[in-house]
């Protein structure tokens, strides 16, 4: 079944939006879930809660890109989830690692009163993604979306694991010349 078919069954608040949802999407979830919680059974919570996000949020929405709608929801889910059980423990794993190595470069967001601001970051991140090769942009999307793993991404990509850090390293850099260039204080 193809994604508008899906979200014309959430539309028509049929329970098969859900099977089917799981389905196609339910690994796709998982993995994301996992990468940030490194546990099953709260990453099939994550990714049950994802569901009903979609559930919820289907009758006033029809996402372009069902995968990416389904892969930010998982993903704020399981930071979230994240943040909660380690609240006292600030600062050890890879999560806030990965996120550390952004910090250095994006602006940290302060709700409401970023707004426009934050849509502004937003263009210029999509044109950033846009221009990298494409395999760079594999190593910085798997490591900053999806939180993965340096040995990881190297290992799936047939790379070393300090090539994998050296081209993080300057796609954080030219991330960082390109945000201040468009006079985005970082």
């Amino acid at each position: 079944m193809d994604d508008r078919e899906i979200v014309e069954l959430y539309w028509a608040r049929s329970e098969n939006a859900i099977s089917e949802t799981a389905d196609k999407y339910g690994r796709f979830c998982h993995y994301i879930a996992y990468n940030i919680l490194h546990s099953d059974e709260d990453s099939e919570e994550c990714v049950n809660d994802t569901y009903l996000a979609a559930w919820n949020a289907m009758p006033d929405l029809r996402p372009r890109k069902l995968s990416a709608f389904l892969g930010r929801v998982t993903r704020n889910l399981a930071l979230h989830r994240w943040e909660r059980y380690h609240a006292e423990k600030r600062g050890s794993g890879a999560v806030p690692l990965a996120l550390e190595e952004l910090r250095e470069c994006v602006p940290a967001s302060d709700k409401a009163d970023r707004v426009v601001e934050d849509l502004v970051l937003a263009e210029v991140f999509n044109r950033f993604l846009a221009s990298l090769p494409k395999e760079k942009r594999k190593i910085f999307m798997r490591r900053y979306w999806y939180l993965c793993p340096i040995a990881e991404i190297a290992e799936d990509l047939s790379l070393s694991e300090s090539s994998v850090k050296m081209s993080l390293l300057r796609a954080r850099n030219e991330l960082k010349t390109l945000l201040e260039k468009e006079g985005i204080d970082i």
